[in-house]
């Protein structure tokens, strides 16, 4: 009895490695390549004229949430929408990376609680240390360092963005290199404080510098868009917005309630951004901006990051794109035009960072003079971080 017990126990023993292997190795890629790609995956040869065009554009996108799927974005992959090597052929200068610490399963853009978290199982496949399975404010300090640790094994090339003295060194660097690429930290979400403002310090001195108060659904700073109760800020949320100010951090107001997106804006004494978004005026639906809160961003000197994917713009082409940013630009004025793919967003997009010259394209297309161009496809996020990040 014992030689057969012996056996049996390997046997389970095997299996269990096998499984391991296939839990921690294989679901985070099968799920990150399922959720995250293009829609094609060759694009049409862009034409000479666009071509020569994007090669001299300062090119920004204000949003990517590459940092949460386990790849090491200084190198070269066959899945998902950014990495740097995409980065430099698709001549980006500065990436928004956002940091996502709760996901509701089965989110909607209707009404979601926060009872539910499928970043935790992400981040169990992950092989996350117990502590930031177990807290959202080590969650972000987590994969804010998978951003710094890219930077130092790039051996220069992908360069963390804090201030606006960093901004300036790398608009000089890159007129000698322009295969140097920025990076800078966003959070969506503020319910990665766990409550408290004192975690703001911790996230200010990882790198973050663009925070939103909420992501799919209601937290203590105040009400979602996609929330229950979809209120607006809360005590704590006001003082958030002080905070934020005081530390010249920037707002995000991509998912807010239109409580908390009105609140922020009579609050706060700084521009602020929508870094990811649709416009009602082409693409009716709750995710998307209303007229009335577009005239409000104008006013406030705020940026509109336009999105990719098909809520956002209806259409999964280019020109869906370009029209919701024409009508941002015929809205409020093209200063306030910004690109906001929400890349490897668990969103299928018509280009990924390699082929941004697609969308250029499509804005000359579309009759937009020269520069227009330049200021929407990046020279208005420039401008903007020039003035409102920290000095450094």
């Amino acid at each position: 009895m014992v030689k057969p017990m012996k056996k049996t126990i390997q046997i389970l023993c095997f299996v269990a490695i096998i499984g391991s292997l296939l839990f921690y190795g294989l679901v985070p890629s099968l799920v990150d390549h399922s959720l995250n790609h293009p829609t094609v995956t060759e694009w049409p040869e862009p034409s000479e004229n666009a071509a020569d065009l994007h090669q001299t554009l300062f090119v920004s996108d204000l949003h990517a949430d590459s940092l949460l799927w386990g790849r090491h974005i200084d190198r070269a992959y066959n899945r998902g929408l950014v990495d740097l090597p995409r980065l430099q052929a698709g001549n980006m200068a500065l990436q928004g990376f956002s940091v996502v610490t709760q996901v509701p399963q089965g989110i909607n853009y209707e009404s979601n609680g926060s009872d539910s978290d499928s970043i935790f199982w992400l981040g169990l496949a992950q092989a996350w240390p117990p502590a930031a399975l177990g807290d959202l404010t080590r969650r972000a300090l987590l994969q804010a360092e998978r951003l710094h640790k890219a930077s130092l094994a790039s051996e220069g090339k992908l360069r963390v963005i804090l201030s606006q003295a960093d901004l300036r060194q790398l608009l000089a660097d890159r007129e000698q290199d322009p295969e140097l690429v920025g990076g800078w930290l966003t959070l969506e979400g503020s319910h990665a404080l766990e409550g408290d403002l004192d975690n703001l310090r911790k996230l200010e001195e990882a790198g973050f510098r663009m925070l939103a108060p909420t992501h799919f659904f209601d937290n203590a700073i105040g009400g979602s868009a996609h929330g229950l109760e979809k209120g607006g800020l809360t005590d704590l949320g006001r003082e958030w917005v002080k905070e934020m100010d005081k530390r010249s951090l920037i707002i995000d107001l991509a998912h807010a309630s239109p409580a908390t997106f009105d609140e922020v804006l009579a609050l706060t004494g700084r521009s602020v951004m929508v870094s990811h978004t649709g416009v009602a005026g082409t693409c009716p639906g709750t995710r998307n901006l209303t007229d009335a809160q577009l005239d409000a961003l104008g006013e406030n000197g705020g940026l509109v990051g336009i999105g990719f994917w098909d809520v956002a713009v209806c259409g999964q082409e280019t020109t869906d794109i370009a029209r919701a940013m024409d009508y941002v630009r015929k809205r409020i004025g093209v200063d306030h035009v910004a690109l906001g793919s929400d890349f490897d967003g668990a969103v299928v997009t018509p280009v990924d960072a390699a082929n941004m010259v697609q969308l250029t394209q499509a804005l000359q297309e579309s009759g937009w003079p020269e520069e227009d161009i330049r200021a929407a496809m990046g020279g208005n996020v420039r401008d903007f971080l020039l003035k409102n990040l920290p000095p450094g």
